[in-house]
Order: C-alpha cells, then structure tokens, then sequence
C-alpha cells in the first residue's frame, strides 16, 4: 500500500509512544555479546568519547597512549582506554551520524558511562573564525531521524543547562578559540544544498554536522550527561585546503577541549 499523492503521513513521524519502553535494549544487546563472545563483565571508564572521525583514537594509538578494551562487547565498535590528567578514559572511533553515535551512547551508558562527550568534524556556516575551530554546540536542529524516534516537537535539541555554563568557562583556558553555539545536524551531507544552508545561515546557525541533535535528544529522554563539540574544519569542500584540522589532525586540540568539558562535569559532582 502506498500513501495517496500530497500525503503527510510518514512512518518517521506516525505511531510513535514515547513513553513506552523499547523491547530491545541496549543491555539485552551487551549481555548477548558477552556470552557469544565469552566475555567478562567490565565497566567502562566514567567519562567516555565519541571520535566519529577517528582521528584522535590514531593518534593515541599511534604514540603508545591508547589500548584497546579486550573485554568490550560493542558489536560494531571497537573501545579504547587511555589516562590523561589522572583521569581514565574510554573512547570509540568512526561511530559516524546520528544513529550510530546514539547506538553506540546507549551502549556506553549502558556498561556504565557516566558522561560522554563528542568532537565530530563540521562544515562552516555562519564564520566565526578561520578554521579550525572549534563550537561548543549549545543547540542543534533537529535535521535528522534519530531524534525523532526519542522525543517528539522541537526544531531543536539543546545542551543541557546544569552543563551549559561550566563547560563554556572551562573552555577559555585551551589553546584553540571555542564558541557557544548552534549547529545543524543532517543525515545526509551530500544534501546540503544552496537552499539549506541558506536556511541554516538565517537561522545563525555556525556549523553542520552529523550527530549532535540526537546526541542531545537522547541525553534529555535518558536524563545522562552528553557534551558536543564541532570541530569546524571546512566549508564543504569549497576550498583547497579543506578539511585541515593543524597538528596530529588536530587531535591535540581537541584532547584540550575534552579535558576542558570533563573537567567542567567533575566540578559538578
């Protein structure tokens, strides 16, 4: 059967209960991977990253900093742990997009994640700078599908407040500048097209990525910390030296900006 010409209805949209539970979980999911794949039962470190570039996962793993979580159940992922200013961290690469970041989210929180932070590559919309740089991403619209599976209403999804302010304080002392504010968050990049980011430019909107908005929609229906970053590092492709990120791929600057955001969350505790 298929939907009359000029109609709205879309199973994106249609016959969602938010409030009621989901049969699968994320821990019927872990608790299967470990017994197919014999696996002990460890908890990940408090603070967890997603590195949907998989670059700062190299880098660490390229200077002996990072190993690899043996013990990890994560199906399609694989988690690395490395110490950095006496904290612990857990971190998993190329979860690229909306649905495998939140995949992978739950996952995290589920084997005991306490606060996750995600820095993702983005396009410029409105400059702030000359890239790179990076923007802590106060709110991001709602451009994708994920999101909606979690919450519906709202053009956009937001940080949450307790975080807001420390994390933005927190962020004055790393070397790169960071701006506050809001991105757009697409599924589909080779769609961003002249009358999109026209949209987005006026709407103020600094940059576009893949991630955030349902990063953000999933921390406020689960009621767990989420911190996201944009690290803009190109204008779509529009110029020659697009997608620089600086020195180690930039993994240096943004490693800064994660102990900033992990910092601003202990202080919280």
């Amino acid at each position: 059967m298929t939907d009359s010409p000029g109609s709205s209805s879309s199973p994106l949209f249609d016959a969602k209960e938010f409030d009621e539970p989901s049969v699968f979980t994320p821990e019927a999911l872990l608790e299967n991977a470990r017994r197919q794949k014999d696996l002990p039962e460890r908890s990940v470190p408090d603070i967890c990253l997603l590195d949907p570039d998989g670059d700062i996962v190299r880098q660490l793993k390229a200077t002996g900093e990072a190993y690899k979580d043996e013990t990890w159940p994560g199906y399609h992922t694989d988690l690395y742990r490395f110490d950095r200013n006496g904290r612990e961290f857990g971190i998993v690469g190329c979860a690229v997009g909306a649905s495998f970041a939140v995949l992978v989210a739950e996952q995290l929180f589920a084997a005991g994640c306490r606060f996750l932070v995600s820095v993702t590559s983005s396009g410029q919309i409105v400059p702030k700078d000359d890239p790179p740089y990076f923007v802590l991403i106060s709110r991001a619209l709602r451009d994708e599908g994920t999101s909606h599976h979690y919450r519906s209403t709202n053009s956009y999804a937001t940080l949450n407040d307790k975080l807001s302010t420390p994390v933005e304080e927190a962020c004055e002392a790393v070397s790169r500048p960071v701006y506050m504010g809001t991105t757009w968050t697409t599924d589909a990049p080779f769609r961003e097209t002249e009358a999109a980011i026209e949209r987005a430019r006026s709407e103020g909107i600094l940059a576009v990525e893949m991630e955030a908005a349902a990063l953000y929609t999933f921390a406020e229906v689960r009621e767990v910390p989420v911190v996201c970053f944009a690290h803009v590092t190109n204008q779509m492709g529009q110029t020659e030296e697009d997608f620089e990120k600086g020195e180690a791929a930039g993994s240096r600057d943004a490693l800064e900006v994660i102990d900033a955001a992990a910092t601003a969350w202990q202080s919280l505790d």
